[in-house]
């Protein structure tokens, strides 16, 4: 029998342990615990949760990496096209990341109503355009079918088409200018066959989605000239080094560009969420360890008594302090217990119904994202013991400096 153990546990069992001077202080220090693992658990799902989100939100509308003409400039619509008879179109054998590859092209124009005008950018995609990406953001209607005849049906955002007073099933003009001065800028009428909102007012605001055919015979294209191709990965995490691989594999007269590199604004934006994070992980268990530390020298001090007889017994140092690190570990135990009850669920409330709305303007999204995975909670919770009992070693060096005869006087 292990008899530290045993001893703890008569200790938390006993009746009057409840009712004891230091109860109330065990009762602080089992919530600061339990407060603790509920904010690092929420911090760590939401923040996580926004970068997966606004990350998915950038690449559905622009691909993971992005492989244009040099002679682009870095434009968003397309100067000189690219002829999709390329070795790594359609499939990027040479890159093992990548899972998908798609051609696009872009042009400006302008979307002219009775009442209203906007200014957009309409990119066209083919048959071979991935649609999935897009679909959770379907507000009404439906996708339009590029795979078969060209047709006029496109895909407009929400905030445009409020804007411009039109709904699914209307028709509008668009005109688009040519590059050459003087000339007449073509017309083409489109079709609402759905609406979509993303939350990224840059995109809402810009972009309508239609058939890439329409690029073609605009711009005087041949069937297979294309704007840019659109690359998925499979791991993200090593999209900077699938796009230096991308980059080597590809002919010297194009270039590719990563969603990091096209958008550093909001990546690096994103960056400060990690920040935030160690920050608040770093404040509850410091508040938790203090805590328990206090606790646990109330502990002691409650049974300097029974520490002074054992000593008297023979009990070493390190036998006695076993007994109350084993007290410890359960009040961290039932901590963690409460905290992760109660912070797993807010967390499956979130996604489920989505209870926290946020500003899509300052956060890109209209509601708090929530990425629950179980292998973050298991290395927090580890991670909150580990260092909680490391901290307690500390405090629990008291007790070899009580001498049993003073210790059995202690009134």
């Amino acid at each position: 029998m292990n008899l530290e153990y045993f001893i703890a546990k008569r200790l938390i069992t006993a009746k009057d342990y409840k009712s004891s001077i230091s109860a109330p202080i065990i009762k602080i220090a089992i919530s600061a615990i339990a407060i603790g693992i509920i904010m690092m658990i929420v911090s760590v799902a939401t923040g996580i949760g926004l970068q997966h989100k606004i990350r998915e939100k950038v690449s559905a509308f622009n691909g993971q990496i992005i492989i244009s003409n040099y002679d682009n400039n870095n434009s968003e619509v397309t100067l000189v096209p690219i002829s999709k008879n390329q070795d790594f179109y359609p499939n990027f054998k040479s890159v093992p990341n990548v899972v998908h590859i798609q051609a696009v092209a872009s042009k400006a124009g302008i979307i002219r109503t009775e009442n209203a005008f906007e200014g957009i950018i309409f990119k066209g995609v083919g048959a071979d355009y991935d649609w999935n990406n897009i679909k959770e953001y379907l507000v009404e209607g439906k996708l339009p079918d590029f795979t078969k005849t060209l047709n006029e049906d496109v895909l407009i955002s929400k905030f445009l088409a409020d804007r411009l007073d039109l709904k699914v099933g209307d028709s509008f003009n668009t005109f688009f200018i040519k590059e050459e001065q003087g000339k007449m800028p073509n017309v083409r009428r489109f079709r609402i066959s759905g609406t979509f909102s993303s939350g990224f007012q840059d995109f809402d605001a810009t972009y309508i989605i239609g058939d890439i055919r329409h690029m073609q015979r605009i711009n005087k294209w041949n069937s297979d000239q294309v704007g840019a191709f659109e690359v998925f990965v499979k791991d993200f995490n090593d999209i900077k080094k699938t796009g230096q691989e991308i980059y080597d594999h590809t002919s010297s007269n194009l270039d590719s560009k990563t969603i990091i590199e096209k958008y550093s604004y909001i990546f690096d934006w994103l960056l400060l969420f990690d920040f935030n994070i160690i920050v608040i992980l770093a404040v509850m268990i410091l508040v938790a360890t203090i805590n328990m530390v206090v606790a646990l020298l109330v502990l002691i001090l409650e049974r300097t008594q029974m520490i002074g007889i054992l000593k008297a017994m023979g009990a070493n140092n390190w036998s006695i302090r076993k007994i109350f690190l084993y007290n410890a570990f359960y009040l961290i135990i039932r901590g963690l217990f409460w905290g992760n009850l109660i912070g797993i669920s807010i967390l499956l409330l979130q996604q489920q119904f989505g209870i926290v709305h946020l500003n899509p303007e300052n956060y890109y999204v209209s509601q708090a994202p929530v990425y629950l995975n179980w292998m973050y909670i298991l290395l927090l919770n580890i991670m909150t013991i580990v260092i909680c009992f490391l901290v307690l070693l500390i405090p629990s060096y008291i007790i070899t400096k009580i001498s049993p005869v003073k210790a059995i006087r202690f009134d």
